[in-house]
């Protein structure tokens, strides 16, 4: 599929406008429920970080640190992924799945157009925007658990000491890296389920809920995997 996806390409001003269309409904479109999501997030992770703090011995800037840590090495590149594997991969198996069942596709084989490359092409180029935001993500949950912090007592200063604490530039690489894989498999696993499936209009309801299986169980084993082999 994905080679196809990449071949006998349709008109360049075609493939323009469904690009950013699809940057459109898969990415912009994601921001404000991703927004939403990591500023409170950002703030929970706070409060039971200070909660497990609370011996006077240990000092308050680790609440910064393990804050900082969570979000950026797993929270917004694998939650966030989980997350939109249900929005975006949805979106997608469903989309797709109603031209199958309507035969749209069909029609658009009899055109001469390579429907994997008019359908699926697109999307794989509008994921690799996904990253962007993930870094929104990443800076909400910060900035939530700082907004946590203030409300709860504990000094901005020493939450903000413990964000830089330590600060090593790699796992940001880390979390990029996981991203990218990541916004491969939200554009590619949804697309398979919703190109290939077979039935009627209730069929694409199970195929949605078969996308978003898959899609998480491959998320978190790639996140295994890539975990693995570039911290471990």
């Amino acid at each position: 599929m994905i080679r196809i996806s990449f071949s006998k390409s349709c008109k360049k001003s075609i493939l323009y406008k469904q690009i950013f269309k699809e940057i459109n409904d898969l990415v912009l479109d994601s921001i404000p429920i991703v927004s939403i999501l990591s500023f409170f997030i950002g703030g929970v992770v706070a409060i039971q970080m200070a909660l497990n703090l609370e011996s006077p011995l240990l000092s308050k800037t680790l609440i910064g640190f393990a804050t900082r840590q969570s979000v950026i090495l797993e929270f917004a590149p694998t939650f966030i992924s989980i997350i939109m594997a249900g929005k975006v991969g949805s979106y997608i198996t469903s989309s797709i799945g109603t031209m199958r069942v309507t035969e749209q596709i069909d029609a658009l084989e009899v055109m001469g157009i390579n429907s994997l490359n008019y359908l699926v092409f697109p999307k794989i180029i509008a994921m690799l925007l996904y990253p962007f935001v993930i870094t929104i993500s990443m800076f909400l949950g910060i900035i939530g658990g700082l907004l946590a912090m203030t409300l709860t007592g504990v000094p901005s200063e020493a939450y903000i000491q413990g964000i830089q604490t330590d600060f090593d530039g790699y796992h940001i690489t880390y979390s990029y890296v996981k991203t990218l894989v990541f916004s491969f498999v939200l554009a590619t696993v949804p697309a398979f389920h919703g190109y290939y499936m077979k039935g009627g209009a209730l069929d694409v309801g199970k195929a949605s809920t078969q996308s978003f299986y898959w899609t998480s169980i491959i998320i978190i084993l790639l996140n295994y995997i890539i975990t693995q082999l570039l911290l471990a």
